[in-house]
């Protein structure tokens, strides 16, 4: 079973439903006995970086979170990815999850409309188990005004929109997607599937 965390600033219901369209079994949880019984865990994310922070805080999840990252694949989604890097500059300063090394800023898009809002499509760096049957120039969906900043290492794929963006990372067991795999069609759901299997 999957858990979707629900801190009150994700958006739950898309995951679940794509998540539910792919027989996957999940669940959407506060709940920290869960979270240590599940095979994976997907923390989504929508809003401001310093809101969910406090929410998640709130909700007296970081630590669970933080400790089952380093057991099983963990996968943040959109704001839920930039939130696994150790701080963001959206508003003002705020410390991240620090399960990946990296900042969150906001993109230099060169005069391109901010919100970067649409399909973009990706170049694979770094294969990673997500990637599994992926290729090159494959459309994605993202919404998202900041960028997270980190060496290649932990870049799996990136897009281009005024700079570089990283799309999908990873280090370890924890995964991050900039762009949402629920609303990204076959190659998104084909990612969640990839997610789904390595939580087996």
């Amino acid at each position: 079973m999957i858990a979707i965390v629900d801190y009150g600033a994700g958006n739950l219901f898309s995951v679940q439903n794509a998540l539910a369209y792919l027989n996957i079994t999940c669940c959407t949880t506060d709940d920290p006995a869960v979270l240590e019984i599940c095979d994976g865990v997907i923390l989504p994310g929508v809003g401001a970086f310093p809101e969910a922070m406090h929410r998640l805080h709130a909700s007296g999840l970081v630590s669970i979170i933080c400790e089952q990252a380093q057991k099983k694949p963990l996968l943040g989604i959109c704001l839920g990815m930039q939130m696994l890097f150790e701080r963001s500059y959206e508003f003002e300063e705020t410390q991240g999850l620090g399960l990946i090394p990296g900042q969150v800023r906001l993109i230099n898009s060169g005069g391109l409309k901010i919100p970067h809002m649409g399909w973009n499509d990706l170049t694979v760096l770094h294969p990673c188990a997500l990637t599994e049957h992926s290729k090159n120039g494959e459309y994605v969906y993202f919404v998202h005004s900041y960028c997270v900043h980190t060496p290649d290492e932990n870049v799996s794929c990136y897009t281009e929109y005024g700079e570089r963006i990283p799309a999908l990372v990873h280090r370890g067991f924890v995964y991050g997607a900039q762009f949402h795999p629920e609303k990204s069609g076959e190659v998104g759901l084909a990612m969640l599937k990839n997610f789904a299997r390595l939580c087996q």
